[in-house]
């Protein structure tokens, strides 16, 4: 599906069905240095069982147009206003790392569009270590190993994908190495910047679920659930023995939580 959000053109994946705007809508944010095809196997499931799904391409990401945005507040505007251009009132939040922050600082700037929040793989701050930075920055194969190696559990490396014949590390290194030059420092840098967490998480009054990955390197479960501490009425789940990528390495755990 495309879209215009501020005059540019977005790609949202919709799962196989057109959206319909009187239906509940969700909305899934990837991660930094991704895409839509993160929610390739959740957004098809949400589809298909009533809801109105967008799982768009952030600007300058995938086949969205446009630069990308360089602060968690941009996009959670831009979130607010991709709400609006779809047609819908409001919508559930789903976001993953990066995503997650959107999506909380979205219900923060913006409560009337947000009618629930998921957040996946999340935290009160996600600091980037400066040898990450310094290679995303460089467009270094080295940011996009280390994003790789960090962002799977220890299983996943291991092998194990529920798609037989198909590597999860490789995925995942396939699709940062189609990141356009600096988007994946852009969004890297960004998440590093934004300290919003938890002066955010204190204004949401719309239910809220965070769903953590017991072995998760990138946002460590302890972190999670401090942030979860700070949500009045907050819900917290955390899957074991899953690292940072929970929707390639616990995919049906992750569902299970998402329809909780």
């Amino acid at each position: 599906m495309l879209l215009h959000v501020n005059g540019t053109e977005i790609f949202a994946a919709t799962g196989g069905r057109e959206f319909d705007p009187s239906l509940p809508a969700i909305v899934l944010l990837h991660g930094a240095g991704f895409d839509h095809t993160t929610w390739a196997l959740h957004t098809r499931w949400f589809a298909h069982h009533g809801f109105a799904v967008l799982a768009p391409d952030l600007p300058g990401h995938g086949r969205s147009a446009g630069d990308p945005l360089s602060t968690i507040a941009d996009m959670a505007d831009w979130t607010a206003a991709l709400i609006a251009a779809a047609g819908a009132t409001s919508a559930r939040l789903v976001g993953h790392s990066m995503g997650s922050l959107i999506a909380l600082e979205t219900a923060a700037r913006h409560p009337s569009k947000v009618s629930g929040l998921s957040l996946i793989g999340t935290a009160a701050t996600m600091t980037v270590g400066p040898d990450l930075l310094r290679a995303a920055e460089a467009n270094d194969q080295a940011a996009i190993d280390m994003v790789s190696i960090w962002g799977l559990g220890f299983q996943a490396e291991l092998g194990g994908s529920l798609a037989p014949g198909l590597w999860m590390h490789s995925g995942a290194q396939r699709v940062l190495e189609q990141c356009r030059p600096g988007v994946l420092y852009n969004d890297l840098a960004a998440c590093n910047a934004y300290q919003g967490a938890l002066a955010a998480a204190t204004t949401i009054t719309v239910p809220a679920t965070l769903i953590l990955g017991e072995r998760d390197m990138m946002t460590p479960a302890k972190a999670g659930k401090a942030l979860a501490a700070a949500i009045p009425h907050a819900k917290t789940i955390v899957l074991p023995g899953a690292g940072h990528m929970m929707m390639v390495e616990r995919p049906d755990e992750l569902l299970a939580a998402l329809q909780g």
